[in-house]
């Protein structure tokens, strides 16, 4: 009797442990269909890796390497050719570190690029506070509105200096740098070049760090809010309950077992 009982408790148990796993994997789908299509593809050479977790960062082994939101890329010994879905085309330097947390938006936190932007397609380059943007001038007409001047492709170059400085440059096109409060710090027009001081960058990657603290005491937050920590994606009270109730389910079905005769047969998840 003593054995049926552990059997049934055991039982029990793996139904408990089978229920708070799959309450898990909605969360885990939903996150992968976050990630969804490839961004960019990349190009690379020389020793050049990719962050597959957490400060778990691995070598990028095809030389066609999809790029996904999100994703981070350091070219240690190497360089990478990068082409977005708009057919903007950046080149990245050895000891560079970037992202695309958007398909439009490039974030640099350590290194140099040379970048090339079709004229239809637009590009943020995110420096830390920076965000580097094409200019866009209107051109007055005679009618009440005005037009934009024909287009032309994009040329430059971003420089991250190890006193925290950067350095734009402009080939061709035209560039405007602007600070975290929308303010045009500088425009560039061809063949132009500024250096920003570290003090209006700020330390490169500072906002990018601030921006996941925001996000994680408001996760915080939210999770207080709905009854506490999480176990697999299930609060600690539900899963309580939901051991408590099966605990109390195998309880009774061992009195049962107990007063009742015959054989029984092995009892299955409730």
């Amino acid at each position: 009797m003593k054995k049926r009982f552990g059997l049934k408790v055991f039982i029990y148990f793996l139904c408990v442990s089978f229920l708070i796993m799959m309450s898990g994997f909605p969360r885990t789908i939903a996150e992968a269909k976050e990630k969804g299509l490839p961004i960019g593809e990349m190009v690379s050479k020389g020793e050049v890796k990719f962050e597959a977790r957490e400060n778990v960062w691995k070598g990028v082994e095809s030389s066609h390497f999809p790029i996904f939101q999100g994703t981070k890329i350091k070219t240690e010994k190497g360089i990478a050719i990068v082409t977005l879905s708009n057919n903007s085309q950046i080149e990245v330097s050895p000891s560079s570190l970037f992202s695309l947390d958007q398909e439009d938006r490039f974030l640099l936190s350590q290194g140099s690029i040379e970048f090339r932007i079709p004229s239809a397609s637009e590009i943020n380059f995110k420096v830390g506070n920076l965000s580097i943007l094409k200019s866009r001038t209107l051109q007055a007409t005679k009618g009440p509105s005005a037009i934009p001047p024909s287009d032309e492709e994009t040329i430059g170059s971003i420089s991250i200096h190890s006193n925290g400085s950067v350095t734009v440059k402009t080939i061709r096109g035209r560039l405007s740098i602007l600070n975290q409060d929308r303010v045009v710090l500088a425009a560039l027009s061809s063949k132009d070049s500024v250096t920003i001081p570290s003090a209006t960058v700020a330390q490169v990657g500072e906002s990018e760090k601030k921006e996941k603290e925001r996000e994680a005491a408001a996760a915080a937050g939210a999770a207080a809010a709905a009854g506490g920590a999480t176990i697999f994606g299930a609060s600690v009270t539900t899963v309580i309950a939901v051991v408590g109730g099966a605990l109390a389910i195998g309880g009774i079905a061992a009195a049962i077992s107990t007063t009742g005769g015959g054989e029984e047969e092995v009892p299955v998840c409730p």
